[in-house]
């Protein structure tokens, strides 16, 4: 009883819902706004019977001097909101600033003119506008020529924003323009910072520099497409192997299913026990063909992803030289998990794997001197080679320091 008064509640609200949908969609066929009244407007009972909206006495008057004011452009909608909202433009009359979105909203809407949007649809309403509809359309110009002069003042695509902070307080370094050229500064949003301006060239030259260190000569390169494919081999047969033991498991099942399945038939086991059983064995059979997919999967893209891996690498510093900001933003992000600033030094923390490849680059890659060549630096790495080998080359013994 419990479940079915559960069920019968749920299609008592379900079709509650549906009809007030359809009232209001009806309302709306009839030029009668649907909804609780919008700033301005107050519900009143109609005539047959039907709430309708009426310009409220007081604040009608207000929200048209709002629309007067802005087709003025002279000021912003934060001081509109401010001023507005101190005559008493807030809902209950009260006086105080109104919030800068909730002005924003109001002179967008076309209610205030005579017409109003209702599910994706524009109907012509049938209750009093509060402006003319010339005046509506001059306040929608003016609010569109400020939204393009703003995309316009932040179209400058800055090829670093977000990925550099500052060394003395960990803000972000942002950008901006003066005097035709890019600059970078911290924020200063946790106290004045005594880190100064430097120019996106310095910076740029700074991330080359960085990604140089992941340079491969063609001598390494060979050794480690050579040594991919080795573990790509032992890869594949482990691969291999592990597909043929979860394909014997999933045989083995099924021929539990079998057996399960003709105890039924024979009557030695209830209807109730085989459904059980049989819904066990094929959750583990599922389990079973998606991990045979899984290692199928692996086995095809390893050698191709250690290959685009080590083309990015040998080839990251000449090809971001060459990109546009936001492909220099991808590449970054794609290479560095981080990277800071610091009295003219730059720090970067690479990701895997490309921090392994940056520690196995051949020293003849790396930069002899503290600061390259535009007064960038690159930081200060120790890197020790592996010991001795199979070839006894008494030169991978020694730790390499470089800057």
């Amino acid at each position: 009883m419990h479940g079915i008064k559960v069920l019968m509640a749920k299609n008592y609200i379900d079709n509650l819902s549906e009809e007030a949908r359809k009232g209001m969609i009806e309302k709306s066929d009839q030029g009668i706004w649907p909804s609780y009244a919008p700033v301005g407007y107050k519900n009143v009972e109609g005539i047959h019977g039907k709430k309708i909206i009426v310009p409220d006495r007081e604040l009608a008057p207000l929200v048209k001097r709002l629309f007067i004011l802005c087709a003025e452009g002279t000021r912003s909608i934060k001081e509109l909101a401010k001023q507005i909202g101190n005559e008493g433009l807030n809902r209950g009359g009260s006086r105080a600033p109104m919030p800068t979105a909730t002005a924003h909203k109001i002179l967008r809407q076309p209610i205030y003119m005579g017409e109003f949007e209702w599910a994706g649809k524009t109907f012509k309403g049938s209750h009093e506008p509060l402006v003319p509809r010339d005046l509506w359309e001059h306040v929608q110009s003016v609010l569109d020529r400020r939204l393009a002069k703003r995309e316009k003042k932040n179209s400058h695509d800055f090829a670093f924003s977000s990925l550099v902070s500052c060394g003395h307080c960990g803000c972000a370094l942002v950008g901006e323009l003066k005097k035709g050229r890019y600059f970078y500064h911290c924020t200063g949003y946790k106290g004045k910072c005594p880190e100064r301006y430097v120019r996106e060239e310095k910076l740029e030259a700074a991330f080359t520099a960085v990604l140089r260190q992941l340079s491969l000569d063609q001598e390494v390169l060979t050794w480690i497409t050579e040594a991919l494919r080795s573990s790509h081999a032992d890869e594949r047969r482990f691969h291999d192997e592990a597909v043929a033991k979860l394909k014997a498991d999933h045989q083995r099942i099924q021929t539990r299913l079998d057996v399960l399945y003709e105890d039924k038939l024979d009557g030695r086991i209830d209807a109730p026990f085989f459904d059980r059983k049989a819904k066990e064995f094929r959750a583990q059979q599922n389990a079973i063909l998606k991990s045979i997919e899984d290692h199928q999967s692996a086995n095809q893209s390893y050698m191709d992803e250690g290959i685009r891996i080590l083309e990015l690498a040998s080839r990251a510093a000449d090809l971001f030289e060459k990109q546009p900001a936001e492909e220099k933003r991808r590449s970054l992000n794609c290479v560095l998990k981080g990277a800071s600033w610091k009295q003219g030094k730059l720090t970067g923390e690479f990701r895997q794997p490309f921090d392994m490849l940056a520690k196995t680059a051949p020293l003849n890659s790396r930069s002899d001197s503290k600061e390259n060549p535009d007064g960038a630096s690159t930081g200060d790495f120790e890197i020790w080679l592996p010991g001795m080998d199979s070839n006894h080359d008494s030169r991978l013994q020694r730790p390499l320091s470089y800057h």
